[in-house]
């Protein structure tokens, strides 16, 4: 069965699904008599097939678009069927164990295309200004390339710290609003038609890529590498969640589909929500990483690369497996 001819057969029952979810989700701001009126052996029928339409859909590879709308409903459905009141500890447990890695996974093409913009131009300048540094000058001014060399020298006390940092408090300060900043821009820019998250996950790979070929054709690389290996693991990741969830506004803007476009943007920003609480996480644990482990010194880069091996297999195995087989 062709994915057209599957959504002709079925798509009644999901519009149906959809109309009911929506009444009953407008019952808990504003009481109605639509709302209470809505059957629940209907609501619990269509759910149970739309679990299994969900299940036959991801078996034969049906395109993502049909089986990210599928996972939302009987989501939205289970929720409603077996809401609890979760407060506190617990809601915040779900949110960690379940909704955040599920979330990001249902926006897998936007997490792939947002890897690729950050990754490309990284590889692409470190490459070019490995080869001929004079172009570091090009993307940065000759005072803060000449900073970057001290930052990373032997003669550094404290590894990756500006010259003007006293603390590695300071410092775990300054990266957690530096890092919010890339984050939020990456996010944002995705409201204009998404050209601004293109822009910045461009721009933030070609200042990446500048700086570490710099420092490797400089002799800095045992400390450069050595410092960003670990708190990347969750620093770029959440720059690339934030540009994906960029993306995904930007994409509903551009095309909304069934819906007007305010209302398809805001669709979008609640299926992005989660996505940036999670953001926020990662990069206030990358930031702790930065100032306190990444930086010190004495620790061997043979330890350092441990750790960060471990740092990468969590948060990947995290994002793409947990939560997935949680009801």
């Amino acid at each position: 069965m062709t994915p057209l001819r599957f959504e002709e057969l079925y798509g009644a029952e999901w519009d149906e699904l959809e109309g009911l979810l929506d009444r009953l989700l407008r019952r808990n701001e504003r009481p109605s008599s639509s709302a209470a009126s809505v059957r629940g052996d209907r609501l619990a029928a269509l759910y149970r097939r739309a679990c299994e339409q969900l299940a036959l859909a991801r078996a034969r590879a049906y395109p993502a678009y049909l089986v990210s709308r599928l996972d939302r409903l009987t989501s939205d459905a289970h929720q409603v069927i077996y809401q609890r009141r979760e407060i506190g500890l617990e809601r915040l447990a779900r949110l960690v164990t379940h909704d955040f890695p599920r979330a990001v996974r249902a926006q897998a093409s936007y997490v792939w295309i947002a890897a690729v913009l950050l990754a490309v131009p990284t590889l692409v300048v470190g490459w070019l200004v490995y080869s001929r540094p004079e172009l570091i000058l090009s993307v940065v001014n000759s005072a803060t390339a000449a900073q970057y060399e001290r930052m990373y020298s032997d003669a550094a006390p404290v590894i990756g710290s500006l010259d003007a940092a006293s603390s590695n408090w300071l410092m775990f300060g300054y990266y957690i609003s530096h890092n919010i900043g890339i984050a939020f821009q990456c996010f944002a820019g995705g409201l204009f038609a998404g050209v601004g998250s293109l822009f910045f996950l461009a721009y933030n790979g070609v200042i990446f890529g500048a700086v570490g070929g710099y420092l490797t054709e400089r002799g800095h690389a045992a400390h450069f590498y050595s410092f960003v290996v670990t708190h990347g693991a969750f620093e770029l990741t959440a720059i690339v969640l934030s540009g994906a969830a960029g993306l995904k506004l930007g994409h509903a803007w551009l095309s909304p589909g069934r819906y007007r476009r305010i209302q398809s943007l805001v669709l979008a920003a609640k299926d992005c929500a989660l996505i940036v609480y999670g953001v926020i996480a990662m990069l206030v644990i990358a930031a702790a990483i930065e100032a306190f482990w990444s930086s010190a010194a004495w620790l061997p880069h043979a330890v350092k690369y441990g750790v960060a091996a471990i740092c990468w297999a969590a948060v990947l195995g995290y994002l793409g497996f947990q939560g997935r087989h949680a009801r």
